[in-house]
Formats: structure tokens, sequence, C-alpha cells
């Protein structure tokens, strides 16, 4: 049963275009001119070549674009790709060079991997076991199904398709089980299940580079900005001791903020028992699955020993399980959350790069650099912290808020003293980490809350509440795990 989102009027990922009114679109529409047209109209900054300000305002447009979505992401962006040579900011050439980055195809692979996940029931496969060893509690079955998603965002950077498409429908079975319906009834498990569990999905999502769509965006722009690379074995190990600590901490903190009535849950092991008899012994299919998932994992990790890029990786990756058979072309060509995601991933790091080089972000940080000055670093730096992460209740995805922000506040991080990889690693986690807080924060969001267990004001009340935990842990555990490393 689906429950009507109160959200601010911008588009979550799962809200269908046509769904929009005739004059909800028109005034998106109107929302993405007036930026554009109002930096336009602004006289163009000494130094700043015409060019570079028309350039500035395409960009903002799309932004802008990409969080009321009068049309899909993937579309705006693609609208923006097109007006850079329309409106002489750049050939054409230039404009789809975004295209040929080898961050998007490996992006675009990885959403082909979790397909083969799907496809195969390895990921449904890995859920039940993990619910078969620890699910005989409530809390044991969030722990469960936090493990499963754990396991598989270390290849799979679709939060749609990990989480969306194998988590949350075992997760609703579980509740269903035990009489648990949206209404009179959700509180018995339901209501706990999906809140605790998509509280841990954001975590997820800030454990690994893999862990959703734009952490290599961010990996991108903190190498444009610093020069540092984020490497996946960088990313992972950086974010392991904060990441585990708050995957233990925020189930255990909501079950007894907002208990479940049903505190012990046998019948979910035995459910868990049922559906692999019936999935029987691991077939072919499966077993090749798995070692193109712990061969492309293993070759991330070590890719500072044999050189060969993430993406050509994730590539090789998609060939065996073509020739082999475990996905054929329909799979790929039917993928299509992944090639809107390669639409908008290649125009947004073309556009960002290029505006990077015409030293508008410079300008921008070194007029916000004055706010902080004379501040200590360490003040500086959680003040802005907070006012980035706080920032997600008006972005209707972690693409746009970083997109919009990242850059700018890094610089200005940056600026006010702060050691550079304690920068990059606190902001780069706190991207993700913020989709906490509403029930439109990221692609999952509207899904679990959209299953109707729990309320709006509810929903707030349990993100605030874990964005507490995860400020305090990552701030605290993982600015000392980061110094322990040696990283600042």
């Amino acid at each position: 049963m689906e429950q009507p989102s109160t959200a601010p009027p911008v588009k979550t990922e799962h809200e269908p275009a046509d769904k929009i009114g005739f004059r909800s679109r028109l005034l998106r529409w109107g929302i993405v001119l007036f930026v554009a047209a109002g930096i336009l109209l602004i006289p163009v900054p000494t130094g700043i070549t015409p060019q570079s300000w028309r350039l500035l305002a395409i960009f903002a447009a799309t932004i802008t674009g990409s969080i009321v979505r009068p049309i899909p992401g993937a579309a705006i962006v693609l609208l923006g790709v097109a007006a850079l040579p329309v409106f002489r900011v750049m050939t054409i050439n230039e404009s789809l060079t975004g295209y040929a980055d080898p961050v998007v195809w490996l992006v675009l692979a990885a959403f082909f991997i979790s397909r083969g996940m799907i496809k195969t029931g390895l990921g449904r496969r890995i859920a039940f076991l993990f619910i078969h060893a620890i699910g005989k509690h409530s809390l044991g079955l969030s722990y469960a199904l936090a493990s499963t998603e754990t396991v598989l965002a270390t290849v799979i950077p679709s939060t749609g398709a990990r989480s969306g498409g194998i988590i949350f429908p075992i997760a609703k079975s579980l509740a269903e089980a035990y009489d648990s319906r949206p209404g009179p009834t959700a509180r018995r498990l339901g209501a706990f299940l999906m809140t605790s569990v998509y509280q841990c999905n954001v975590i997820v999502c800030a454990m690994f580079l893999t862990g959703q769509a734009s952490n290599p965006i961010i990996a991108r722009f903190a190498k444009e900005v610093t020069g540092i690379e984020i490497t996946y074995a960088r990313w992972a190990i950086a974010a392991i001791v904060p990441g585990l600590l708050s995957l233990l901490l925020v189930p255990w903190v909501l079950y007894l903020v907002s208990p479940p009535e049903i505190k012990h849950t046998p019948r979910a092991s035995e459910m868990a028992s049922v559906e692999l008899k019936a999935m029987g012994p691991m077939k072919w299919s499966e077993w090749l699955m798995l070692l193109v998932f712990l061969f492309v994992a293993i070759l991330w990790m070590t890719s500072k020993l044999h050189g060969i890029d993430y993406a050509a990786v994730a590539l090789l990756g998609i060939s065996v399980l073509l020739i082999t058979g475990v996905l054929d072309w329909e799979d790929l060509i039917n993928e299509k959350a992944a090639w809107g995601v390669f639409i908008w991933y290649g125009g947004l790091l073309r556009m960002a790069e290029a505006l990077g080089q015409t030293g508008i972000t410079k300008r921008f940080a070194d007029a916000s650099a004055s706010l902080t000055t004379g501040w200590k670093w360490w003040l500086a730096l959680a003040s802005l912290l907070l006012i980035y992460f706080y920032a997600h209740y008006v972005f209707a995805s972690i693409t746009a808020h970083v997109t919009a922000m990242f850059v700018p506040f890094l610089i200005v991080i940056l600026a006010a003293g702060t050691p550079t990889y304690l920068g990059v690693l606190s902001l780069a986690y706190f991207s993700n980490l913020g989709a906490a807080l509403t029930h439109y924060g990221t692609t999952p969001a509207p899904i679990y809350f959209g299953a109707g267990y729990t309320t709006q004001r509810v929903w707030w009340g349990l993100g605030l509440i874990t964005s507490l935990i995860t400020i305090t842990v990552w701030s605290l555990v993982g600015f000392t795990w980061w110094k322990i490393l040696k990283l600042w």
C-alpha cells in the first residue's frame, strides 16, 4: 500500500515524470529558467570570460533541474550537454568527452554486475544465509539484512538494485510473515525493519567507493581539487571502522527508541531455511556470478599492485558474464537505470570539470574563506560539515547534493587550514550519511517509506536521531582511525 508523500515539491528518483501535473511541471521549469536567467543578467565579473559565465548558468540550471526534476534527471543533464555547443560554451566534441571518461564506464559496468546478482538469485541466497544464521531475533534480522547489503555494496553501486531490488522485498516478506502490515499492525515488526534497514543502507553507501553511484564522482572531484586519488581500497579501509560501528549502533538505538512489538523471530530463520531449500544447491550461473564478484572486488582492492584501471576490471567482469551466458545482451539493453546513470554521469562530470577550469569556483572559495578567517581549522571544519550535512534536507538525491556543493565546500574547508585528507574524507562520507534525514534523501528512501509502515514525522525523527549517531561516530572514531592510518 502506497502512503502519499508530503515531501517538498521535488521529484524523487522513483516519481514518474508523467505523474507530475502540468502546473507543477511548468513551475519547475520556471525555477530552472529563473536560475539560468538570474546568473546571465549579472554582469560578468572581471577576469571571467563570458563563455565561462554562460557555462556557470547552464551548470546551475542543470543542478537546479536535477533537484526540482520537471523531467527525469538524466534528461535534464542531456539538455544541459546539448546547451553547451548551442550557446557556444564549447564544441560538440568537447561537450561529449565526459562519456569517454573511465569513471562513467565503471559505474555502467557495475550496474550490469548488479543485474547478474539479481538474475542468478545469488543476492537473495546471501540474504537468506545471513537471516538463517542471525535472524532469530528482530534486531538480528536488521543486522542480517544490513550484512547482506554490506557484502553486495563491495561491487554493486546501484542502491535501487541492491536495496530496492534485493533487500526490500525480503524485509517486506519477513514483516508480513508476522502479520505486520501498514496500519494497526505496522509496529509489530515492519515499522522497525523498514526504518532500520534503510538507515543501514545509508551507512553502507558511505563505506565503499561502490556504495552508491555518486561516490566515484566524489573521488573525481577530490582529485581535481587536491590531486589526491581516493582508491577503492583507501576508501574502504578508511570507512571500515566508523562504518561497522555505525552499523552496530544505529539498529540497536532504533530498537530502543522505536522497538518492534515482536522481539523473537524464530519463524524468520525457518522461512530462510525453506527459501534456501526451495532454491536448491547453487546453480552453475550462481557459482560463475560469485567468482566474477570476488574477482572484480579483489582486483579493485589490489589496483596499486597490478595497475589495471577500475573501469577495465569492471568491463572484464561483464565480458566474462556475457561469454558464459550468465548475462545476455538483452539484459544489458534492458537495464534502464544503468543507461540513465550513464547519461547524467558523463554530462555532469564534463560540466563540473570545465567549471573548475574557469576559476569561478576558486573565486567562490576565496570569498567564502573570509567567513572563517581567524577560526581554528577544526572549528571551521565542524561548522562547515554540519551545514553541508543538514543541507541534504533540500536535496532529493545524493548526486544533486554532491554536484551542487561538494567542490565549493571542499575548497573552503581546505582554505581554513584543514588537513587535506581529513577534509576530503569527512566531506565524502558526510555526502552519503546526510541521506538518512528524509524519506526522499536517496533512491531507496521512497521505496521503504512508501511501503506505508510509518509516518513522515516518525521517519524524519528517527532520521535525525540516526544523524546524531553517525556524525558523532564518524567525527570522533573516524577522525581517530584516520589519524592511526596516518592520513592526517
